[in-house]
């Protein structure tokens, strides 16, 4: 049995360990690194972690699951495709901005995940981007949005949100939801019909 001191332990690793691949990359950090890090010994890390990768896997599934989940209640919703849209880019600006370390570890490290983790990691990635095509397409048939290119268009909005990380500062101008609402804004005035 797990004891919750053990798991706070390995919380506090998993904190410390994707703040310091953020810092200077996954490949580039040592065990060594991350115990001196942390302030403890390479011996004692094992009996928390199996793995660097562990830790790893752990910043992208998590992350990934934290995804899905909000994206999962909106697609519930019985609202139009623009409002669920809005919506959706919302709690993906959420997600992306409640740990900042931790989604930008999620975007530039996954590539080192191996192979089977990565197979998993890119299916999620994938079936994620599909619900959002999904609510495009549902907004040309709904009449709400004009014909496009609705994988093209999500990977773009995507992108355009994805880069967060990068420059979102919690104590800027503006708040995720309004960063999100201006988001859509654009992209959803783009995609509308006109009347």
């Amino acid at each position: 049995m797990i004891t919750k001191n053990k798991l706070n332990r390995k919380q506090q690793i998993i904190e410390k360990a994707t703040q310091l691949f953020q810092k200077q990359g996954y490949a580039a950090t040592s065990m060594r690194d991350l115990a001196s890090y942390i302030g403890i010994e390479a011996a004692s890390l094992y009996s928390h972690i199996k793995s660097k990768e562990e830790i790893l896997q752990t910043i992208c599934f998590q992350m990934a699951n934290d995804f899905f989940e909000s994206l999962e209640k909106i697609e519930l919703e019985k609202s139009s495709a623009d409002e669920k849209l809005k919506k959706a880019v919302i709690s993906h600006v959420i997600v992306l901005t409640k740990d900042s370390a931790a989604s930008a570890v999620f975007f530039s490290e996954w590539r080192h995940l191996s192979e089977s983790y990565l197979k998993d990691f890119l299916s999620m990635r994938n079936n994620y981007e599909n619900k959002f095509i999904q609510i495009l397409i549902d907004g040309y048939k709904e009449g709400v949005f004009k014909k496009m290119d609705a994988k093209f268009t999500v990977l773009a909005l995507l992108s355009s949100i994805n880069w967060m990380p990068s420059w979102y500062k919690p104590e800027g101008k503006l708040s995720p939801e309004e960063i999100a609402e201006n988001v859509t804004d654009v992209f959803i005035n783009g995609l509308k019909i006109r009347s």
